[in-house]
């Protein structure tokens, strides 16, 4: 794979929907009447880490790919809800906008919290589901999250600089076998305007476990083919979560990708799409 494809410099969404917690840009492409799937990501990252699979799969289906509220490209503003319950609404939203009735969903991190909570709370409904290192067990938070979350105020103060550095770190952090140098700053860079400084921090203020607790209890109601995907080396969700989630969910099935932390997307592209390619049909 060239260094350009690795980049995906072209990487752009063109398009703008205005949601309950603001703009939200999103993109779709591969052929208009082919079967739909949407990708969902998580935190801190955007639909940037979507790049190589989302390729890989639009020869066989419309693919729909977006930047949450308060991420990436789509709005970032003060008093801005980005809580996972919200963004929950805006992902019912943006199915109904998308006229999507029945898509395919592949969701990581966060994502997997807002995709489960707009299925079994708002009704949303999907064709097959792929969680990828969600979010969706208790407990969760890596240490570090925690201690973001516990003293934002105080880290929302530190000089443009210093930001940058922890942010850098921390994001490279969820790669087991280290992130392309032009992939990591093109990942960390929507976090280090003034901005994105502040919404960094926001986002983690406003989510807590009250958000997965409020659904864990239901995955039994799930009643569609799910994939319980890990990268077996993610130090942020250990993979032993993979097989709590898979036993609650009736039907589940389960895959570990070695060697790949809890960005799969970066460490196993190849290896992830094959998982979806089969799981999609």
């Amino acid at each position: 794979m060239t260094a350009n494809r690795v980049l995906d410099h072209d990487w752009a969404l063109d398009r703008t929907f205005h949601s309950s917690s603001g703009e939200v840009r999103w993109a779709s492409f591969g052929a208009p009447d082919a079967p739909p799937l949407v990708f969902v990501h998580g935190t801190p990252f955007s639909s940037y880490v979507w790049r190589s699979v989302a390729r890989a799969l639009a020869p066989h289906h419309r693919v729909h790919v977006w930047d949450l509220p308060g991420y990436g490209a789509s709005e970032m503003r003060d008093d801005q809800d980005v809580s996972l319950d919200q963004q929950g609404r805006v992902f019912t939203e943006l199915l109904d906008h998308w006229g999507l009735d029945r898509p395919a969903v592949v969701a990581h991190d966060f994502g997997g919290c807002i995709a489960l909570r707009a299925h079994l709370l708002h009704g949303a409904r999907y064709e097959r589901l792929a969680l990828l290192d969600p979010v969706a067990l208790a407990p969760w938070g890596s240490p570090t999250y925690r201690l973001l979350g516990a003293h934002a105020e105080v880290f929302a103060q530190l000089p443009a600089p210093l930001h940058a550095a922890l942010v850098r770190e921390y994001l490279g952090s969820g790669s087991h076998l280290g992130l392309h140098p032009g992939v990591h700053e093109r990942l960390v860079a929507p976090w280090c305007t003034p901005e994105g400084q502040a919404a960094f921090y926001r986002q983690i203020t406003l989510n807590d476990q009250r958000f997965t607790d409020e659904i864990q209890d239901r995955y039994e109601e799930l009643k569609l083919p799910v994939l319980v995907c890990w990268g077996a080396e993610d130090t942020w969700i250990p993979a032993a979560k993979a097989y709590e989630l898979a036993e609650a969910i009736p039907g589940a099935e389960l895959r570990l990708i070695e060697g790949a932390g809890h960005l799969v997307q970066e460490d196993a592209p190849a290896e992830l799409a094959a998982e979806l390619v089969r799981f999609l049909g």
